[in-house]
């Protein structure tokens, strides 16, 4: 680090951004965002920023030439994605070169791109990859793309997960369907450390910059660092751009709240939602969207109460569907439990096992929210 700075010094001042990037190796435009937040978890900050924007590109780039034969299924009948396989390999590549000591809980694996049976689909996936990251890309890490080392930074995403030390999760495209409908999807990375969530980044590129202006510039990117608030900025914005604070809505009285749900009903149960909507006095109506987009809309206010309510006695949540929201909600000021008013515990593996179901609402009016849900799961019972 020493002889770094001395190299530096010898060509003249050494900016915040110039320093960060010898010590570090990281590109400018990457050193740059961490000098303006020189904190607690700067440098995984900026990188995890980079790595979702990256994502985000590759998962655009596939949108736009998509077609069905690209599209695969899985046992859950969601659809995956040569965005899905792109987006992760692009995120643990760049994870691994920064933190090569950092295991990843990711959603997939590169078992339908391995073998003859896998080819057409693995090469879709390395040409759009390289095609979308190629400007981004050293020569090094392109050549390694071009070697077809996809395979192996897909199955990065493998680690169990655990109570002890530090690691990432992360969602390629979570809100497959809505991806595929051209509507709401997001990128999902959090690290988690000592099984608590301590940074989580949200890629959302169809959602709207401004709510109040549905038409306008679409493309938003949260963030949020343990103590730190949560910020957004444009999806699409150079390293210049500023981001600003979000916070959740300041609605005092359930009456005047926005319920935001799925629009998958097998993702949480409508009518039950309805219920707790009566008993709460909403009337107005549910803001719908796919993925942690819920989270970034209940986050900057656009609605005040999330619910994702169990649909059945088996399934379980996943860690990556939750963990970046959960700190992001948080940081702006949010509360998050299960329906037993238990926080969420991401210390346990790849799953949320130890709880049933997701609340998210404004500080203000959670423990009224929590109630309402669980006097209605009760009469229902």
């Amino acid at each position: 680090a020493t002889l770094c700075l001395l190299v530096q010094a010898s060509r003249g001042p050494a900016t915040p951004a110039t320093t960060l990037r010898s010590l570090y190796k990281l590109p400018l435009t990457t050193a740059r965002k961490i000098s303006t937040h020189v904190a607690y978890l700067a440098k995984e900050r900026a990188v995890a920023i980079e790595a979702v924007e990256r994502a985000s590109q590759v998962c655009q780039a596939v949108f736009q030439r998509l077609i069905t034969a690209e599209t695969l299924t899985k046992k859950d009948k969601s659809p995956v994605t040569v965005a899905d396989f792109g987006a992760q390999a692009v995120v643990n590549h760049i994870l691994e070169r920064y933190f090569p000591d950092d295991p990843v809980v990711g959603e997939e694996d590169s078992k339908d791109l391995q073998g003859e049976e896998g080819r057409v689909l693995r090469e879709k996936v390395t040409e759009l990859v390289n095609a979308t990251t190629g400007d981004a890309m050293s020569s090094d890490e392109a050549s390694c793309f071009a070697r077809s080392c996809i395979l192996r930074a897909i199955d990065r995403g493998q680690y169990a997960g655990g109570p002890r030390g530090r690691h990432w999760t992360l969602d390629p495209i979570d809100g497959t369907k809505g991806f595929l409908r051209g509507e709401q999807f997001a990128v999902c990375l959090a690290l988690i450390i000592d099984g608590q969530v301590h940074l989580g980044v949200v890629g959302c590129p169809n959602l709207p910059y401004d709510m109040s202006k549905p038409d306008g510039e679409r493309g938003v990117l949260m963030v949020a660092v343990k103590g730190q608030g949560a910020f957004q900025r444009k999806l699409s914005a150079d390293s210049s751009e500023q981001e600003t604070p979000v916070h959740v809505s300041g609605v005092q009285n359930t009456s005047d709240a926005v319920f935001c749900e799925s629009v998958e009903a097998q993702h949480s149960d409508h009518s039950t939602n309805a219920n707790i909507a009566r008993l709460l006095g909403i009337t107005k109506p549910s803001v719908r969207m796919d993925s942690q987009c819920k989270y970034a809309s209940v986050a900057r206010g656009d609605a005040e109460i999330y619910l994702r309510l169990p649909v059945s006695e088996t399934y379980v949540e996943k860690i990556w569907d939750h963990a970046s929201g959960n700190i992001i909600i948080h940081e702006a000021g949010g509360r998050v439990s299960d329906i037993n008013g238990k926080p969420l515990d991401f210390s346990i593996g790849r799953t949320l096992s130890a709880n049933k179901g997701v609340v998210a609402a404004s500080a203000k009016i959670f423990d009224e929210v929590i109630g309402a849900v669980q006097a209605t799961l009760a009469k229902d019972n």
